[in-house]
């Protein structure tokens, strides 16, 4: 069992610093800190102007979501990239268990993904003056990182697709720009089609923004653990997903041989 830690901790940590793909602090600030701020005050103003929501509705909705880019793509990157560098096949010979190495990466994607989310939502609530209660805190930090946590097994799912399909990042940006439409951070779930609440309800940061919204709005923990729980859920069903592609691909590239074409 400590092996087992250590497998999934010392390698999600060795494996975030090889193959997350930001090379100066600079380039991290920008991109990961500084422009989900922007698009969260974009939206902020904009629903202002159009009367479709208050500023809580878009700081809450958006500081959820400003995890997903460094979880998606994290999590996507934790297998494609192994490929990418001619690294792949090392790892799949390994006689320790791909499940717990894939599934261990996706820890420091939701460290990262938690501290973006966090930042965003600390320093909204302070430009455009949200208050959120102090008693709020425990169960918001909960959502963020549930939410993290669930973006970053959707990523890992992705990653996964991407051993049998060239252009895996051409799936993750549609991936990260239907989070932006169909899980209600900026568009109120009741004024999307009824297919697209469908869709929004499987996919993460759907749940977690709405316990998030309740949270800052006052209602009490209770009243946002249905939400959680079913954020968690989805979470879950993301990881099992992940392992099973993961394992099917994988003996399917072994069959074909195909498991470094590019």
């Amino acid at each position: 069992m400590p092996a087992l830690f250590r497998l999934i901790g010392i390698g999600g940590v060795i494996a975030y610093r090889a193959l997350f793909n930001w090379t100066t602090p600079a380039m991290f600030v920008g991109t990961l800190l500084v422009g989900p701020l922007f698009q969260l005050l974009f939206f902020a103003y904009l629903g202002r102007q159009l009367g479709v929501a208050d500023d809580g509705f878009y700081i809450t909705g958006n500081a959820v979501l400003a995890a997903s880019v460094a979880c998606v793509f994290g999590g996507t990157m934790a297998v494609s990239n192994e490929r990418r560098f001619g690294t792949l096949g090392h790892v799949l010979l390994s006689p320790r268990s791909r499940t717990a190495v894939f599934l261990g990466r996706v820890l420091p994607y939701a460290a990262n993904g938690l501290l973006i989310a966090v930042t965003t939502l600390t320093t909204a609530s302070l430009l455009l003056g949200l208050r959120v209660p102090v008693g709020a805190l425990p169960g918001l930090l909960l959502a963020l990182t549930v939410a993290a946590l669930a973006c970053g097994f959707f990523g890992l799912t992705l990653g996964a697709i991407g051993l049998r399909f060239r252009d895996v990042w051409l799936v993750s940006n549609v991936s990260v720009a239907l989070l932006l439409l169909l899980t209600g951070v900026n568009v109120p779930a009741a004024g999307l089609p009824a297919w697209m609440r469908v869709i929004g309800e499987l996919l993460p940061i759907t749940h977690a923004a709405e316990a998030a919204r309740r949270l800052v709005a006052g209602e009490s923990f209770r009243a946002a653990a249905p939400q959680l729980a079913a954020e968690l859920a989805v979470g879950a069903a993301y990881a099992v997903l992940a392992a099973l592609l993961l394992k099917l691909f994988e003996a399917e590239s072994r069959r074909r041989a195909s498991l470094d074409t590019l």
